[in-house]
């Protein structure tokens, strides 16, 4: 089997894990051309590996369907995707992200000279229209209630209690919080600041909080890990009850979530984005602007920042409310 770059083009090498994954049959009986394009997509036009990962999914299941019914590479015309997504069991969103991902492979395989056309170019998705969001949120008071909660006479209290600090105060995702080292907690022009390492290697820059850098600074200073500038900041703890070098992981975070809010009799069904939200909300009711809301959560439209405003929930309540029976 020919090489490209390194890579086999009978598969697909994930990456982060090294695992192999095998071309779609179609894909195959098309030649090691339309193979070795392919493989391109996933490892050169893809960076994310979140994002090469779904995608991956959705063309697997998509060829695996043509090649059910005998359909190879160059009989997929736009018929073909349209039948496909017809039947797709799954909801909308992720019937729009499958065919997203269909597009953009075409679009790919055209401009490598693979195919002549885009089949899934004109076909269209199901309407799915978002107003609001479906995450969890906290009131203020809840917020506070789970931070004051937290027994910070131990460290893990103490790094718990800032990791949810930073991403109500800072708007920031679990992700790019537990990117964090150290040297992303710093001081510009006498004020505290967070560099968040957010999706698609992107920086982003936050003012601290006061409070925020507070329990950040009591958690460092209980750690000693002030001075490793270029170890994680937010790390696992061994059997020991000591911090690890090991950075903690989004599950490790979201069970630590859960954790809390048994404990301080607040719902479970709150995760690591429910402090986005609960800030965002938060802001907007202390008067701030969603724009200013968006810079801080670093946005890229306001329409999505306005799904996390959830201020009309309250307001609503209210009119319900003044139905006397």
């Amino acid at each position: 089997m020919q090489e490209q770059e390194g890579i086999a083009v009978g598969t697909i090498v994930a990456v982060e894990h090294r695992e192999p994954c095998f071309l779609p049959a179609p894909v195959v009986r098309a030649g090691e051309r339309t193979s070795a394009r392919f493989v391109e997509f996933f490892t050169a036009h893809i960076r994310n590996p979140n994002t090469r990962r779904a995608y991956g999914r959705a063309v697997a299941r998509f060829f695996a369907w043509c090649d059910a019914r005998s359909i190879d590479l160059d009989q997929v015309e736009p018929v073909t995707v349209a039948a496909y997504i017809e039947q797709h069991p799954g909801s909308k969103p992720t019937v729009k992200q499958h065919l997203a991902a269909i597009r953009m492979l075409f679009d790919w395989l055209v401009t490598g000279q693979v195919v002549p056309s885009n089949p899934a170019a004109s076909v269209r998705g199901p309407k799915y229209v978002v107003k609001k969001g479906r995450t969890p949120v906290l009131t203020a008071a809840e917020a506070r209630h789970l931070l004051d909660s937290i027994d910070v006479t131990t460290l893990i209290g103490l790094r718990d209690r800032a990791l949810i600090a930073l991403m109500a105060f800072s708007f920031a995702r679990v992700g790019a919080a537990l990117r964090m080292r150290v040297e992303d907690y710093y001081t510009q022009a006498g004020y505290r600041w967070f560099r968040l390492h957010e999706k698609g290697g992107k920086l982003h820059y936050v003012p601290a909080h006061g409070k925020a850098a507070r329990y950040v600074d009591a958690y460092l200073a209980a750690a000693g890990i002030a001075d490793q500038k270029k170890e994680p900041l937010f790390r696992t703890v061994g059997r020991d009850r000591k911090l690890t070098e090991r950075p903690m992981a989004p599950i490790d975070a979201l069970k630590m979530i859960k954790r809390r809010a048994r404990t301080a009799s607040l719902p479970e069904t709150i995760g690591c984005h429910t402090f986005r939200a609960t800030g965002i909300t938060a802001y907007l009711e202390a008067g701030g602007t969603i724009e200013g809301a968006q810079a801080i959560a670093a946005h890229e439209s306001p329409r999505t920042t306005k799904l996390y405003d959830r201020r009309g929930d309250m307001a609503t309540l209210e009119e319900v409310e003044r139905i006397a029976i």
